[in-house]
Formats: structure tokens, C-alpha cells, sequence
């Protein structure tokens, strides 16, 4: 985004933030006194053409808008950030340390394997393969639909198509991968192992021979289509000392899975009725609010404990926006699978306590101190410590750039996007906060239209350099 735009998008800003009146008609989203309106975020998205003008990018755009207005103000208000409760977010690294400290006293695991069984493990299951590819990437916008996968998947299959009809996978890779990591290389990803991709990738990868092209592969950081170059297989002398370790840690695993399954055998808990609509209503709404005694009902109950609706939004918050999202596209049966995680989750740091594994006091506290570190870290990289405030200003114009900047940054790339989770809950407990769903319409519709209004005029087209056809003509 360039100065000139920046400049008019921050006036908008400032005369809303002094108290311009304004209908929600034109907002986007409200934090009491500061608003974002449709211009607002039409002046965002513009120039940012790799993000799809798309309700759901609108949507998470406005939401992190009111998360980074709620912070920059209690960054100025508190930069320890008093008014938040912290112990809910670091209770879960303090319970996975309980869980260690259980596994280590309770746990008692036989990992002695002689060399005979190691070798026949290491040929039946090949696991030091290693592994050289290249890949294409085409990213998948924010808040994707599914219209939008099918179009992006449509297109790589399309250059997938070209590879096999002649064209040069590496120079392909150099102009279309969207990987700024590996396009420059011709899409190499040099050298990896199990374990080095994510699961989708390097199933996709481990299928292909040497020489073949997968199909178009979906894992969180895109869409690819992968070609094999090399595949070799550590003799068994060279792995051993490795695929030993890798071997007594999976017998430990697997003596976890006996101790949990009869811990849920023994408390046999039962999903409640209903509790599935509550996971999908609290996955669609992690604001979602329940009264004292709804939120103490249970979704998942055994004798001598349960998981309540107010365990389960404050998980969905902490986890947000990942969770929440793959809850949306869960069906009966895996949402019961999570109740009975969450299940098995619990009781694991009931049988903790009960081997008095409790965390002290003093540990928890600098846990506190810690997360209070970060997000102290994450204000500051944002810019939210150091106000560009003009002598006379007003506090409220001086938050309401900041923000703006930090969301320009985020949307070129230049920074990081903070998700705040949890956080962000408990900051918009007790303000006036609003998204206005019916200005997501309008902002698509202005950055769709003066994006297709951007073609060159005839001056243009002449300066530019045209391109060279190929010996096919292309």
C-alpha cells in the first residue's frame, strides 16, 4: 500500500475517532468510540491482490481490527496488562507437564529390542527414506471458500497438465510458485525425511516414484503439485542408532495408549445429549455467552467429573481461529471424537493430581510472567508501545494509526499477524464491540470492481516488454 493511500485511510480513521457520527450502514466493525469503516477496508485490500475479495477475508479483517484496537489501548493503559487473567492460557502448558511427570513415574515401559528385531522392523518399514522433490505452490486466499479451492486447484492442475505435456517443470516453478522459499530454485526443496513435511505432503511425496508428478496436494500452506527427482534408503549400520531411539519412543507411545484407554474404560464418560449442536454453535461463535448455570452444564460426563460448556468455549477461545474452523467442518462422528479427547485429556491430569504432580505456585507465576512477556513482545513489534502522538493530539487518533499501520504491515507481509486467542476475549468483555456483517457486501464489491478497472491504458500496453513465444508457440 502506498503513502497516498495510507495517509487517506488514516483521516478516515481520525475523524471517526473524534466522534464523527456515523451509521453502521458504513462500518465495518466498532470498538466503542473507534470505528472501521467500509472505505477503511476497501483502502486495505485494495492493493493486497494475492487476498481474495471474499466476505470471509472482510470478515477476518474487521475481527483483528477490534482485537488490535482492544490491545493497543490497554498496551497504553496498562503495558502489564493487569485487567488480564492469564492463568486460563498457561494452565494448559502446566498441565502438559503434569502429564510428563506422569508418564515418568507411572508409565513403566520394557524398550530393550535386539538388533535381529530392529533390523526386521527397519525393512519392513523403510524409515530412513530420504527424499528429493519439487513442488508448485499456489496459495489459497484467507477465509477460503470453496468455490475459491476449486478455482485454485483447477489452475495447478492446469499447469500440472502443461509439465506433462512437455513444459519445464523448473522454469515453471520460477514463474507461477507462490513459495517465495523455493521458486527461485526451480521449486527444490532439497533433501527430507519422515517427519520433515506435513502429513498430507509427505504422503503425497512417499507415493511417487522418481520422475512422477503427484496430483494437486491441499496442506495448510497451500495447494502443490510435487515431483519426485531422487528416493534413497539408508542402509540399515547407518540408520540404527536413530531408528532405535525412534522405535522405544513409539513402544513408550504406545504404552501411554494402554494407560489413557483403560483410565476411559474405567470412568466411561457419556457425551450429553445436545452437546454436539453446543460444539458447533460455540465453533461458530466463540463469543458466544451462557448464563452462570448453562455454562456449568455438561457436554461430557463421568462419575466424579465433566467437561463443561464454559471448559469448552474457553478451549474453542484459546485455540482461536484454528479450532473453531475445523469444528465448522467436523461431522457428528468427529465432534464426538473430540468430546471424548477432551475426555481422555482430563482425566489424564485427574490421575496427575492424584500423584499430587500439581504445579507449585511459584511455577505457575512465572509462567504468568512469561505470557505476559510475549504479549508485551508481540504490542511492541505491532508498534502499539511507542505512539507517534503529535503535541495536542488526542490519545484516541494516535491508537487509531498505530493500528492501521500494524494492519499494513500485517497485509503486506511485512510483520507477523498476532492472533490473539483467549486474549482477545477477554479484552472485549465489557466494551461496546461490533462486526456489521452487512458492510462485508459492499467492501467486496468496491475492491472487486476497482481491481478489474485496473487495465492498462493504450500508452502502457505499449511500454510494456512483451513476452517471447516459445518453439510450441506459447
Amino acid at each position: 500500500m502506498n503513502r497516498k493511500t495510507l495517509s487517506i485511510l488514516v483521516l478516515g480513521l481520525l475523524a471517526a475517532g473524534c466522534g464523527r457520527e456515523q451509521s453502521n450502514e458504513d462500518l465495518v466493525a466498532r470498538v466503542e468510540d473507534y470505528t472501521f469503516s467500509v472505505d477503511n477496508a476497501v483502502d486495505l485490500l485494495v492493493d493486497e491482490e494475492r487476498l481474495a475479495a471474499d466476505a470471509g477475508v472482510v470478515e477476518a479483517l474487521a475481527d483483528l481490527w477490534v482485537n488490535y484496537t482492544l490491545l493497543a489501548e490497554a498496551t497504553v493503559t496498562d503495558s502489564m496488562y493487569g485487567m488480564l487473567d492469564f492463568e486460563p492460557m498457561i494452565m494448559r502448558q502446566a498441565q502438559q507437564v503434569m502429564v510428563f511427570q506422569l508418564r515418568d513415574s507411572v508409565i513403566q515401559v520394557d524398550t530393550f529390542v535386539t538388533d535381529v528385531e530392529l533390523r526386521q522392523r527397519y525393512e519392513a518399514e523403510e524409515p530412513a527414506v530420504e527424499l528429493r522433490a519439487r513442488h508448485i505452490m499456489f496459495q489459497l486466499p484467507i477465509g477460503v471458500t470453496a468455490a475459491q479451492r476449486d478455482s485454485v486447484a483447477m489452475a495447478l492442475s492446469d499447469v500440472r497438465d502443461r509439465i506433462v505435456g512437455g513444459e519445464n517443470f523448473e522454469t515453471l516453478a520460477q514463474q507461477l510458485s507462490q513459495d517465495p522459499g523455493t521458486a527461485f530454485s526451480g521449486g527444490d526443496l532439497g533433501p527430507f525425511g519422515r517427519g520433515d513435511m506435513v502429513a498430507p505432503f509427505e504422503e503425497a511425496a512417499l507415493a511417487l516414484q522418481p520422475g512422477e508428478i503427484s496430483g494437486v496436494v491441499e496442506t495448510p500452506m497451500g495447494l502443490h503439485i510435487i515431483r519426485l527427482d531422487e528416493r534413497r534408503v539408508r542402509p540399515f549400520e547407518e540408520a540404527a542408532p536413530l531408528y532405535r531411539r525412534q522405535v522405544q519412543s513409539r513402544m513408550v507411545q504406545e504404552a501411554e495408549s494402554v494407560f489413557v484407554a483403560d483410565l476411559y474404560e474405567r470412568a466411561q464418560p457419556v457425551i450429553v445429549d445436545g452437546a454436539i449442536d453446543i460444539v458447533r454453535e460455540l465453533a461458530g461463535n466463540p463469543a458466544s455467552s451462557f448464563s452462570g448455570r448453562a455454562a456449568r452444564r455438561g457436554v461430557i460426563e463421568w462419575e466424579g467429573g465433566v467437561i463443561s460448556v464454559g471448559d469448552l468455549r474457553t478451549l474453542v477461545q484459546l485455540e482461536s481461529p484454528t479450532l473453531p474452523l475445523q469444528l465448522v467442518d467436523s461431522d457428528d462422528e468427529q465432534l464426538s471424537e473430540f468430546l471424548r479427547s477432551l475426555a481422555r485429556r482430563d482425566l489424564l491430569i485427574r490421575a496427575a493430581e492424584s500423584e499430587g504432580l500439581r504445579p507449585e505456585r511459584d511455577s505457575l507465576d512465572g509462567m504468568i510472567d512469561e505470557a505476559t512477556a510475549q504479549l508485551r513482545t508481540a504490542a511492541r513489534v505491532l508498534g502499539f508501545f511507542e505512539l507517534d502522538q503529535a503535541p495536542g493530539e488526542d490519545l484516541d487518533v494516535a491508537i487509531a494509526r498505530a493500528v492501521e499501520e500494524a494492519l499494513v504491515d500485517n497485509l503486506s507481509g511485512a510483520t507477523q499477524i498476532v492472533p490473539l486467542g483467549l486474549v482477545g476475549f477477554q479484552l472485549r468483555e465489557g466494551r461496546s464491540t461490533g462486526i456489521f456483517d452487512t458492510g462485508f457486501g459492499q467492501v467486496v464489491l468496491d475492491v472487486a470492481q476497482i481491481r478489474a478497472a485496473r487495465q492498462l491504458s493504450p500508452v502502457e500496453e505499449t511500454l510494456t516488454i512483451p513476452t517471447v513465444p516459445d518453439s510450441a508457440g506459447r
